[in-house]
């Protein structure tokens, strides 16, 4: 059966990532869409390091910061960057492109969720951004429509997905608010959905693919700490996801992620998420 092959990588700098080894992973790797996170540079510089590739680029508004982009073996019908409310600058993190798969059509979405800071104004433009980010995902999801969020999310949404979530329940990336964001993304539609926080929301109806493929265990994990030997002992944080509508999960084969042989042929400290959609 056919398949579109859509990876989600957060680069950690695409000129870095170039030059630690990108090009041959993704020479092997035959995708067909790949978006990026934390591209940090401007046309130019995907350009040089995707050659070849149709590029839909969104850079941030400070220079050398965030920066989101979607790379495609054919160009995209239509991209868009419009996200959340006026005076919330989300420049650089979130690009939609639209696409075929067979004959229906078929919204990607590359996304950079702020890091955050717990009790910080760092922390305050994380919640705007999860705010604006539900509202998208309903008007993404209406009518049965086929649509993939892709990126670094920057939320462990449940134990499993941090190696040492109780060292970190307080810390951004497992708070309770941020987990109960995702516990209405992917809740149930339309049903009344109470939060890891005790909040109460109605369920967006959307899946998160990782999950669906490796159930209820630890990780697999997507990003590891440059301190110590966390690669190495794979103490990480599942915080890339494949976030689909339920018809395009139903269309999910084969997810992986691609992590690493060893710590020295890493080319960032973030994994690629890889999933097959057949048509």
């Amino acid at each position: 059966m056919p398949h579109l092959r859509i990876a989600s990588v957060n680069v950690n700098g695409i000129r870095a990532a170039a030059r630690n080894g990108m090009s041959g992973w993704l020479d092997a790797a035959d995708i067909d869409i790949l978006t990026l996170q934390e591209v940090r540079g401007q046309d130019e510089h995907l350009e040089a390091a995707l050659p070849g590739w149709s590029i839909v680029h969104d850079e941030a508004t400070a220079k050398g910061r965030a920066g989101v982009a979607i790379a495609s073996r054919t160009p995209a019908l239509e991209s868009r960057t419009t996200f959340g409310a006026d005076d919330f600058d989300s420049k650089g993190r979130w690009i939609e492109g639209d696409f075929l798969i067979g004959d229906r059509p078929l919204t990607v979405v590359s996304a950079y969720v702020h890091s955050g800071e717990a009790d910080t104004p760092k922390q305050d433009e994380k919640w705007k951004f999860l705010d604006a980010f539900g509202i998208r995902l309903a008007e993404l999801s209406h009518d049965g429509a086929l649509a993939l969020v892709t990126g670094d999310l920057n939320v462990g949404h449940r134990e499993f997905d941090i190696k040492n979530w109780r060292g970190n329940r307080k810390k951004a990336g497992f708070l309770p608010r941020e987990r109960s964001y995702f516990d209405r993304f992917l809740g149930d539609a339309g049903a009344e959905v109470t939060g890891v926080d005790g909040t109460i929301g109605t369920g967006l109806g959307w899946v998160d693919v990782g999950r669906r493929f490796h159930g209820e265990v630890d990780g697999p994990y997507t990003w590891w700490s440059m301190r110590g030997q966390a690669f190495d002992n794979d103490t990480g944080w599942r915080i890339d996801y494949h976030l689909a509508t339920p018809p395009l999960a139903e269309r999910a084969q084969d997810y992986r992620v691609a992590r690493a042989a060893s710590y020295a042929e890493r080319w960032s400290d973030h994994a690629p998420v890889i999933v097959d959609y057949t048509y």
